[in-house]
């Protein structure tokens, strides 16, 4: 009898073995553009839940229980940092209790550490607005910014789930190819763009435009953070012109309103867009390459 139950265990503890062994990197991602990342390098060895989707504004969410939960579970959460997710981050990491991805541990992974930031004050006050004290956050507008992040991602899921590595190397260096591909394509299509003048309703664009460079003229906002007012918009109309001459276009998030923009593009004739800032954003945005290939038209479209 003890015998039989002897072989029972053996048996269960070895049927559990390709369970475990096979078991996914339970990953949290603030943003969709994290979480796509970490699906093209994890593949099927991850498992992958986002905070935040295309058209909710990234700076606010809710620490809803549910995100708790899955935060208390995950080996890994990867957000932008850069103070971006500042308003409720901290919370969710303090009522999650989970020991594997407190800042400072290997399962904890903030983009922004991996690239160099625009925008960068030389001091701060409330005057200025909702202004991060390491710079602009947005950096997932640039597309070179995402290769820079995806080479620390790699090596992260490596150190986490050496059992891997190798699948993880392999889809990683397949990325790179594939990126850097995809680079050489978007930025001779985007080539008619450079000198180009744009309105944008938040500084969520700076990354973009200094890669494909575009001139920044003019934001809805007043200040960053602070919602267009009908001052700041009539200041704005009279220094752009009633002619249609002091920008080529504006643009706007797809969780952004789109009544500033319609105000000023109605009243000055310049064409005004929404581009889909992350994946998701628009139905052509369903993945990484998606949401540039998709951001590149549709500036192209609105220049001719």
């Amino acid at each position: 009898m003890k015998n039989r139950i002897v072989t029972a265990m053996v048996l269960c503890f070895a049927m559990q073995l390709p369970l475990n062994a096979a078991a996914a990197l339970r990953i949290f991602a603030c943003e969709p553009e994290w979480g796509a990342l970490a699906h093209e390098l994890g593949g099927k060895w991850v498992k992958v839940s986002v905070a935040t989707n295309a058209l909710q504004d990234p700076h606010y969410l809710e620490a809803r229980p549910s995100l708790i939960s899955k935060m208390r579970r995950a080996d890994l959460v990867i957000c932008t940092g850069s103070q971006l997710e500042i308003g409720w981050l901290p919370m969710l990491l303090t009522k999650a209790n989970n020991p594997r991805v407190q800042p400072g541990s290997p399962g904890y992974f903030e983009a922004g550490n991996f690239v160099q930031h625009l925008e960068v004050p030389i001091s701060v006050d409330r005057s200025q607005g909702d202004v991060h004290p390491q710079g602009n956050p947005h950096i997932q507008t640039d597309p070179r910014n995402i290769l820079l992040v995806a080479r620390a991602l790699g090596e992260r899921l490596v150190s986490l789930d050496s059992d891997h590595a190798g699948d993880y190397r392999s889809r990683l260096k397949q990325f790179i190819t594939d990126w850097n591909a995809a680079l050489v394509k978007w930025e001779a299509e985007a080539r008619p763009l450079r000198g180009k003048r744009v309105v944008s309703h938040h500084k969520s664009w700076v990354y973009l435009e200094n890669w494909l460079g575009l001139e920044l003229v003019g934001t809805l906002e007043p200040v960053p953070g602070i919602p267009p007012t009908a001052s700041h918009l009539s200041e704005l109309l009279a220094r752009l012109g009633d002619d249609g001459s002091g920008a080529d276009f504006i643009i706007r998030s797809p969780y952004q309103s789109s009544k500033p923009s319609d105000w000023l593009s109605q009243r000055t004739g310049i064409p005004e867009l929404m581009l889909p800032f992350t994946v998701g954003g628009s139905k052509q945005a369903d993945d990484l390459y998606g949401l540039f290939d998709d951001t590149i038209k549709r500036l192209l479209e609105i220049s001719k």
